[in-house]
């Protein structure tokens, strides 16, 4: 059965009218109440129809969003989640993954994208050129990566308080020998690493711990990556007693390294993620949790809210909310293993 602006009404106990002014980012509506309406309508599968959305001519009805991975859980979730947003306002998506150097540079120099989207989410940061033909498309931009940029409203978290976090837990329970799996190499242009690795040596240094370039390896943010990078830190003749993985996937691939080398955890070696991936709970991950669907449903709903005033600027950066989440894969030091 279609589900109609009705049913969304229904679920959310509001008006219909409130309905659609929530899903279109019109004034007159809570921000709890919006969200509420966001979720439902993603939940229910509503689609505002587009004669109905009353939308000036010339509008495409179509947003478009560009990615350097869209195989990458981190991506494919806020693209998930922010296309459920622009599908119950009545919008399509065109896709752009741009997963490597030639398709990236292609794509800013040609821009199909002109005249065929109304709005541009960005899940990519892009360089000053890059960022300067984008704003020349004189359409609504949002992006869920990075900082604050000129022309673009920012959906995002704090890396660099989020990685202190989990290396100051490591810290906390006693561990000097702290190495982290980085994932430095891609993708281009992505500060996310730079941002993460800064917030653990500002943690080392504040313990009077000397950092060492040894303790550190590349994982390039995938599981094989970081079983790779594990089974590097685990060679050297002084290995960490504790790793904290820039994202979930690569401390997954770590615990498989330890198990291979049949090491026990965290008796032997602690291991700290950061994501909180759909998997992390199964496999008992301690980790940084971050609310990766949320930040792609508020950027949609940031963008809707341009496309509805479009003399309003690009609104202030969002900062989402980050939790330390405590599982078993942390605990002090063994005496044995700590130098």
């Amino acid at each position: 059965m279609t589900v109609s602006i009705t049913d969304v009404a229904e679920a959310t106990g509001v008006s219909a009218s409130t309905v659609s002014r929530a899903l279109r980012g019109r004034p007159g509506v809570s921000e709890e109440m919006r969200a509420r309406i966001v979720v439902a309508a993603a939940e229910l599968g509503y689609t505002a129809s587009r004669s109905a959305s009353s939308l000036a001519s010339g509008h495409t009805h179509t947003i478009g969003v560009v990615v350097p991975y869209v195989g990458r859980w981190f991506f494919g979730t806020v693209l998930d989640a922010a296309e459920k947003v622009f599908s119950a306002a009545g919008y399509d998506v065109l896709l752009y993954n741009l997963g490597s150097p030639e398709v990236r540079k292609r794509f800013f120099t040609k821009l199909p994208i002109r005249k065929r989207v109304d709005a541009v989410l960005s899940l990519l940061i892009p360089d000053p050129e890059e960022a300067s033909a984008l704003r020349s498309l004189d359409v609504p931009l949002a992006t869920t990566v990075g900082g604050a940029r000129p022309g673009f409203t920012v959906v995002g978290i704090d890396d660099r308080g989020g990685a202190e976090s989990a290396a100051r837990h490591l810290v906390n329970l006693g561990h000097r020998r702290v190495g982290m799996i980085s994932g430095a190499s891609e993708p281009l242009h992505w500060t996310t690493p730079l941002d993460r690795r800064q917030g653990y040596l500002d943690v080392l240094a504040d313990a009077g711990i000397e950092p060492d370039p040894a303790l550190e390896a590349d994982g390039g943010y995938t599981v094989e990556g970081g079983e790779r990078a594990m089974t590097e830190l685990l060679a050297l003749r002084h290995p960490p007693t504790a790793v904290f993985a820039q994202s979930d996937e690569m401390a997954m691939g770590a615990l498989r390294a330890l198990r291979r080398h049949r090491l026990r955890v965290p008796e032997d070696v602690s291991v700290v993620g950061f994501d909180d991936h759909e998997l992390s709970e199964v496999v008992g991950l301690t980790t940084v949790a971050q609310p990766v669907a949320a930040q792609g449903r508020e950027a949609a709903r940031l963008l809707l809210a341009r496309l509805d005033d479009p003399d309003a600027g690009p609104a202030d950066p969002v900062e989402m909310p980050l939790r330390f989440v405590l599982r078993e894969t942390t605990a002090p030091p063994h005496s044995r293993r700590q130098r």
